[in-house]
């Protein structure tokens, strides 16, 4: 294999390579990045244990690119009377948030922002956090719900606040802004460097009109219905027949909150619906840079008539047999935290190749 895209496996202060099978999956909606080698000996006297086990602290590198940095979680064996195959699975050193409980005392943090309540979460089982969104509002509580995971606390955190989580090459939680990661060089066209797409264009979970409430305790100057019941609607012009989804939200909700909830909503459904996945031949872009999650790539595909900007969602490098790269791409918008109105400020091409897509996702979209 070019060196360029040698897959190492640092462990134990040694590096381990020459891989049969390779899959390392990595993606901003993932919690935790994972991998999977393979190597295979041939009997007898060849099938020599390879000096790693279960638990140990491991990095994964193609060529001199980092990509994880985590724990290895299994060594499963398969063998038969010609051959032996080891492999070697880990996951990213967040995965202890995702697995483990929330245990921090006394579990209960009062007019602090999210970061520093993520940081809190985090921190019990050393795992550090950055973040990439500028700091929120302090918020009145949050509370760990008894048996609950460190991100399921996470997670209520950030659904509440619109915002998004993944981790990174050295194992860190990152608060994430959609397309921070920047623009491939590389555009992914039919025909050329596309060698496999699946549409499933399903439109089943997409609304006119999206209805949020939710309920908030009373203080000294808001209290009654002020208090108990908070409202927020948006409307979907897009879906042209009635569709009304409710949604209950929990938490210390305000108005503010329950209308970027109907707004995010919207978004995140009609991304969904216009999720594309690809297979891409090799890892790395013509500049030699790999292809990274939350990065914004040109899509040329007119077999379905899309022919725009999308967000990488979801990387998956694979090797059996040949290199192959698996990409989710999705619209940008469908990742923002606190989405736009894409009918207010939308402007359609004029001219150019046609995109069958265009009314339904902003064209005029710029990650801030």
């Amino acid at each position: 294999m070019d060196p360029i895209n040698a897959v190492t496996l640092r462990v134990n202060g040694l590096d381990y390579r020459g891989w049969k099978k390779v899959r390392i999956a990595a993606g901003i909606e993932r919690q935790t990045r994972d991998f999977s080698l393979d190597v295979t000996y041939q009997w007898p006297g060849q099938a020599q244990e390879v000096p790693v086990r279960q638990g140990d602290r491991c990095e994964v590198l193609i060529g001199g690119d980092l990509v994880l940095t985590g724990w290895i979680f299994a060594t499963p064996v398969r063998y038969d009377a010609m051959q032996i195959t080891r492999s070697i699975r880990g996951r990213s050193l967040t995965a202890d948030l995702v697995d483990c409980s929330a245990i921090n005392k006394p579990g209960q943090w009062k007019n602090l922002s999210v970061q520093q309540i993520v940081t809190a979460l985090g921190g019990e089982y050393g795992i550090k956090v950055i973040s990439q969104v500028a700091e929120t509002s302090k918020l009145s509580d949050h509370t760990i719900e008894p048996g609950e995971s460190v991100f399921e606390s996470i997670d209520r955190l950030l659904t509440l606040s619109r915002l998004l989580s993944t981790d990174d090459t050295r194992g860190r939680v990152v608060i994430i802004k959609p397309g921070s990661a920047g623009r491939a060089v590389d555009s992914l066209v039919l025909g050329e460097n596309l060698l496999v797409g699946e549409a499933d264009l399903d439109f089943s979970s997409v609304f006119s009109e999206y209805r949020v409430t939710g309920q908030r305790a009373g203080t000294d100057t808001t209290h009654g219905d002020k208090a108990s019941e908070v409202k927020a609607t948006v409307t979907d012009p897009r879906t042209t027949r009635k569709r009304v989804l409710l949604i209950n939200e929990s938490g210390q909700m305000t108005k503010e909150l329950a209308a970027e909830r109907a707004n995010w909503e919207r978004g995140d459904r009609m991304g969904k619906a216009l999720t594309l996945k690809y297979k891409v031949q090799g890892w790395r872009q013509s500049n030699g840079a790999l292809w990274l999650p939350n990065m914004l790539v040109r899509i040329v595909d007119p077999y379905i008539g899309m022919d725009r900007d999308m967000l990488i969602s979801e990387v998956e490098y694979v090797l059996d047999g040949g290199t192959i790269c698996n990409i989710t791409v999705a619209p940008p918008d469908s990742f923002d935290p606190e989405p736009k109105d894409p009918h207010k400020s939308r402007k359609l091409k004029k001219g150019g190749k046609a995109d069958n897509f265009e009314y339904l996702i902003p064209a005029d979209w710029k990650p801030s």
